[in-house]
């Protein structure tokens, strides 16, 4: 079996990639995933069948597909060598600004033309003609994108929303001609009534161009809605490439010489220095670092690293300097591996279908049929074509989609617009099925559940029965003493002691010597002090042994998942500091309120069992999973899912991004990197994960308004299509109902601005 993906185009809704996906899946063999989000096929065939077999069929189908062109590597390029990574902004890019101008071009013709139709105080003599003129552009070029559609979908059989905007504004436009031109609607003095009794009259005298212009520019909006969306669908690779180095400082003949990344082979030597992103996958082959890799692993406690290590491409060099041999590069290091994990998840996430289009489906068919039956019967009952054309026309004009083209779009601006007052970002409207059925919320715990930061906790003074003063006094000379020491060094967990030290001791003094001990921890002379902080190994070579009591102390902080530092000077050991990711203050409330929404919480992280066991204590979780990679939390939310479970994921890594997009509900903090937002369906942007139970909340609340206006949107057509067939109902007055429908909708949307 042999696998390619495809480039397909011409998909105008996802019913449309799900016709694509059926033609290719009755290929012998063949087993197809269409993403109408991408607009990719990820396609697995036999050797009897060849790509050009595939395409074929697509083509016979009715839409395009070819085989993405190989990239060339020149400036720009991705850092995984996959070529230029903003290729596909510029054309989603090209393609929204096309359709952006289609949508405000239109909505600046139609609003006279349905003003001057609705109000007849402004109707002055020869107004239709100035309607006309106005609404023409609209149906003809605003509505280009709709008939060519329409008339793709009926060579192959088929008919979607596009059928029905295509039909019904044509007909309305049509008839609208003829009355102009053969009947008395183009007459010097016309007014058009706007009369809601429903009684047989002469449609020759009447026009609907308001409803042909409104209908495509409404469907438009709709339209420039959803291809906003669509165009973050590539984004998660986009954030995951870049996060990679652009150059690097390669060693040649002992010299550095500055190249891109792209230049680098398997077995080159490079120099990182501290600060600097580490260029690629690489063992280190000189010097001694501690190494943040928390945006790959999760590991909140940056890894010493020294000669013989192996190290990641992206993570960042936190101490000092590294010389590294690459091992991999491009497609083969973890970055991309990750990458790829991404891509895979979102090809094999099933696309919601909105329920517009599947009911439209169904719904097309039979309102051509009865418009059809209501010219036939009217012409072989009265022989009226008049009055026959009349009740067609009114049957189409009652059934198009207006209100139902609104009814998603207008929702979701509102819910997305106050989730954006609170800090939610939601990305589209498949995104809220998910929330309604979602049971499992799984938490990532570095920069979700806790802070993200290493943080000073506990000041632990050994017991000196000949000490004087207070414990306070005590613990204040401890912290300045090593504060003063750590200050000097370049750790992050050094850093964050000389941190919390200054911020509880106040002013640090400044050390007369200073000695790094590689992968120990730090020596020196302060105040006059040989001061020792670091592990216990550093105090035992230095033949300083600690009391019982502090290693009591120091057992336990490391059972709790903190890091313990031992502090010894004059020979003497003097105490104990502990540092650890603190638990967000606000985390323990955000469980709680997400239990109250029925989901069973998770917390899943790539830092060991202690450490997980106390934050989830910390915040009244029972179930953990710890000691993950990247791939692992993959396969943990997809096993929780073969469970039964429906799951929500919320994490702030580059380790999440594949997850999130496994998950059937992703959640990012905004507070974490571009691949975790993009790759996730919500985005919390305070950080804050109470947002997470509000984010919910919310998503349901805007789908629940969706489905009304769905509901309401069809109610109105369904109810008046009997009236309309027994020529009890003027178009004038369908599209009156269909207007006041849209009102109607987008005033029951305007509630979610309610929303606390």
């Amino acid at each position: 079996m042999s696998q390619v993906e495809l480039v397909i185009g011409g998909m105008t809704c996802s019913s449309c990639a799900a016709r694509v996906e059926k033609k290719l899946n009755r290929l012998d063999g063949v087993t197809a995933t269409v993403n109408y989000a991408t607009e990719k096929a990820r396609v697995t065939y036999p050797a009897a069948v060849e790509v050009a077999d595939l395409i074929a069929t697509v083509e016979r189908t009715g839409y395009t597909a070819e085989v993405p062109q190989p990239p060339t590597p020149e400036p720009g390029t991705a850092p995984d060598g996959t070529g230029d990574a903003d290729t596909g902004t510029r054309a989603g890019g090209d393609e929204l600004a096309a359709l952006r101008q289609r949508l405000l071009v239109s909505t600046a013709l139609s609003v006279p033309v349905v003003l001057m139709a609705m109000v007849p105080a402004l109707q002055f003599d020869n107004w239709q003609w100035l309607s006309l003129t106005l609404a023409a552009p609209v149906v003809v070029w605003g509505g280009l994108p709709f008939h060519r559609a329409a008339f793709t979908n009926a060579r192959h059989g088929a008919a979607t929303m596009d059928t029905l905007v295509s039909v019904g504004t044509l007909a309305a436009f049509g008839w609208s001609l003829w009355a102009l031109f053969f009947g008395h609607a183009g007459m010097p003095g016309m007014r058009h009534g706007f009369d809601l009794t429903v009684s047989r009259t002469d449609g020759s005298s009447a026009i609907y161009l308001e409803v042909a212009a409104g209908v495509i520019t409404f469907i438009l909006l709709g339209r420039y809605l959803e291809a906003r969306s669509k165009r973050r669908a590539g984004a998660a690779l986009r954030a995951l490439m870049e996060l990679g180095a652009k150059d690097v400082a390669v060693l040649r003949d002992g010299a550095e010489v500055r190249l891109p990344v792209g230049e680098l082979t398997v077995g080159d030597r490079f120099v990182v220095r501290p600060g600097e992103k580490i260029a690629t996958d690489g063992v280190v082959v000189e010097g001694v670092s501690a190494v943040d890799a928390s945006m790959l692993t999760g590991e909140s406690v940056p890894v010493d690293v020294r000669e013989g290590d192996p190290v990641t491409g992206a993570t960042v060099n936190a101490g000092g300097r590294l010389v590294v041999e690459a091992t991999r590069i491009g497609a083969d290091t973890q970055l991309a591996r990750m990458a790829r994990l991404v891509e895979d998840a979102q090809n094999g996430k099933a696309e919601v279908q909105r329920l517009a289009d599947r009911i439209s489906g169904i719904f097309v068919p039979v309102v051509m049929v009865i418009a059809l039956g209501t010219l036939g019967g009217w012409l072989a009952v009265t022989g009226d074509t008049a009055s026959a054309f009349t009740a067609a026309v009114a049957v189409l004009i009652i059934a198009c989609p207006c209100a139902l083209g609104l009814a998603t779009p207008t929702a979701l601006m509102v819910g997305t617009g106050r989730g954006a007052q609170l800090g939610i970002l939601i990305k589209g409207p498949e995104v809220l099925e998910s929330t309604r059925r979602v049971d499992t919320v799984v938490l990532d715990k570095t920069g979700t559940v806790t802070t993200g930061r290493m943080t000073l906790r506990d000041v632990i003074v050994a017991p000196r029965p000949e000490a004087t003063g207070t414990p306070e006094e005590a613990a204040q000379r401890l912290l300045r003493l090593a504060g003063a020491l750590e200050h000097a060094s370049e750790h992050p967990i050094a850093q964050a002691i000389a941190t919390g030290a200054a911020e509880r001791a106040g002013a640090l003094p400044v050390p007369t010597a200073f000695e790094n001990v590689a992968g120990l921890g730090v020596r020196g002379e302060v105040e006059g002090h040989q001061v020792l902080v670091g592990r216990t190994r550093l105090l035992t070579e230095a033949g300083v042994e600690l009391p019982e009591a502090l290693s009591r102390d120091l057992a336990t902080a490391q059972a709790e998942g903190r890091t313990a530092v031992a502090v010894a000077w004059d020979g003497t050991a003097r105490g104990v500091l502990t540092v650890a990711d603190a638990v967000k203050d606000t985390s323990e409330q955000a469980v709680r309120e997400l239990r109250a929404l029925g989901l069973t919480p998770v917390l899943l992280t790539g830092d060991n069992q202690a450490v997980a066991a106390s934050v989830a204590r910390a915040v009244g979780i029972d179930e953990v999973i710890a000691e993950v990679m990247p791939e692992d939390k993959v396969e943990v939310v997809r096993r929780l899912q073969a469970e039964g479970r429906t799951v929500a994921m919320v994490g702030d890594g580059v380790n999440d991004a594949a997850a999130l997009a496994t998950a059937d509900l992703g959640l990012a903090m905004g507070t974490g990197t571009d691949a975790a937002i993009e790759a996730s369906d919500l985005t919390l942007v305070r950080g804050d994960l109470r947002a997470a139970a509000d984010a919910i909340r919310l998503s349901r609340k805007t789908l629940s308004t969706i489905k009304g206006n769905l509901f309401w949107a069809f109610g109105y057509n369904v109810a008046a299509l009997p009236l309309a067939a027994a020529g009890l109902l003027n178009p004038m007055i369908a599209g009156a109902a269909m207007a006041f429908s849209s009102v109607f909708v987008v005033t029951n949307s305007l509630r979610l601005r309610t929303f606390r």
